[in-house]
């Protein structure tokens, strides 16, 4: 199963340097029945693009707890054994890992362009008012999502890293 591991760029560092994506067990986004329902489609690519939807919205959740990281939103798509997700039946998409994840087996990094860094920077301060109900607040939150998240081979990820 393909999930989605919402990251940042130190997270993604450590990962890199250690080889390890995530142990277990970690949070993830994925394809499940509640994600499913909510877009009413059986299209496995929106599903799909929803999920790395979800995790992007949780790696800016990472980001406004570490003001210090780079302002842009990582997810790395990785597949795990089926057997070890479990739904969270409370979240849109979220789901646990029970198996660790290795950065070798990841088939994507999804980030932010250097453009985005604004919108981003914006919307991590804002993300906590926004999830309280601030109207003005998710619109500051929606102006990052707006921003396309590049796909990057786990081959570039030391270039990645190296952007400032």
């Amino acid at each position: 199963m393909r999930v989605y591991v919402p990251l940042t760029l130190p997270g993604l560092a450590e990962a890199h340097e250690t080889g390890v994506l995530a142990a277990d067990p970690f949070a993830a986004y994925a394809v499940t029945p509640a994600l499913r329902a909510w877009c009413g489609t059986d299209d496995l690519e929106e599903l799909e693009y929803s999920a790395l939807g979800e995790a992007a919205s949780a790696s800016l959740r990472l980001l406004a707890a570490d003001p210090g990281a780079a302002p842009r939103r990582v997810v790395v798509a990785v597949d795990v054994a089926d057997g070890a997700v479990t739904p969270d039946p409370d979240g849109l998409g979220e789901v646990t890992v029970t198996a660790s994840a290795k950065l070798a087996k990841a088939a994507a990094v999804h980030a932010d362009a250097d453009d985005a860094e604004a919108d981003v920077t914006a919307a991590a301060r804002a993300v906590e008012a926004a999830d309280a109900g601030d109207d003005a607040a998710r619109k500051v939150v929606d102006a990052a999502d707006d921003h396309e998240l590049l796909w990057f081979a786990t081959q570039e990820i030391p270039s990645l890293l190296a952007t400032p």
